[in-house]
């Protein structure tokens, strides 16, 4: 089945406003970053490698938006604080964080190491924290509030076999948004999580080979039965279907709509 690329819509204006966007050179990122730009925002594209980043932000500002490119490892304090005084610098305080940045490490748990535990956790959580956390003073000193958006996964709710640090940093985030949420409320700073099922990103794609061969079952079966099990429909969750979520958590205009998760996957997850 196909899908037509979703457009900004009318009545979800971001014009004017200024989006930091973490792992925002490809895959989720990235689509949520056009669909931004197509709503009117300035974009900051923050990724690993300042290469990648300005790719993407070179493809953006063709919209018509301004754009920055950072290069940023979300779990260094430094590399963040930087980042963020640096988009100010260029483009203001920050309106909208999508801290989207992410990795995937999957092993059964009795032969899971403790530096990979250790690493994936520091990107999700520590990446979180960091971020927010700038993105949080900006707007508290600029007046203007803003919107706090967390890219968790239907793994905040369930778990899976062989992703122990995953599902335990995917709970997280919502602890984390929750408490933001509430802090946050009285400078109009609003604070969610977006939930996808499986989206086919390089992530997902890389994922597919690695537990067909700890699960010893094949590379379609992975996609049929563990992937894809739940659904409602056999679908994989698109790019577009997160971004959608993603616009409307930042046009979201009250507090009415904070310290909320919101489940994208095709039925994977019912709540």
């Amino acid at each position: 089945m196909t899908h037509s690329p979703i457009q900004a819509s009318t009545t979800l204006s971001l014009k004017g406003k200024n989006a930091f966007i973490t792992g925002a050179a490809s895959g989720l990122g990235k689509r949520i970053a056009e669909l931004y730009a197509d709503a009117g925002a300035n974009i900051v594209i923050a990724d690993l490698k300042l290469q990648d980043a300005q790719a993407t932000a070179d493809a953006i500002a063709k919209k018509g938006v301004k754009t920055l490119a950072v290069a940023m490892d979300v779990s260094s304090e430094q590399a963040v604080d930087e980042g963020f005084a640096q988009a100010q610098k260029s483009l203001g305080a920050v309106d909208i964080l999508v801290s989207n940045a992410g990795i995937q490490i999957v092993a059964p748990i009795e032969e899971f190491s403790f530096a990979s535990w250790k690493k994936l956790l520091a990107v999700h959580l520590d990446g979180g924290f960091l971020t927010s956390r700038a993105a949080v003073r900006q707007m508290i000193a600029s007046g203007r509030g803003g919107a706090i958006i967390f890219m968790g996964s239907v793994h905040s709710k369930e778990a899976s076999k062989l992703k122990s640090p995953y599902v335990t940093a995917k709970h997280g985030l919502e602890g984390l948004a929750k408490v933001i949420a509430k802090e946050g409320a009285a400078h109009n700073i609003r604070s969610n999580v977006i939930c996808p099922g499986f989206v086919r990103t390089p992530l997902v794609e890389k994922q597919i080979p690695e537990q067909a061969k700890e699960l010893g079952i094949s590379e379609a079966d992975v996609i049929k039965t563990v992937m894809l099990k739940d659904t409602v429909d056999g679908e994989f969750t698109t790019v577009d279907d997160v971004a959608q979520a993603a616009l409307t958590f930042a046009a979201w205009p009250s507090n009415a709509l904070t310290g909320q998760s919101l489940v994208v996957s095709h039925g994977w997850f019912m709540q």
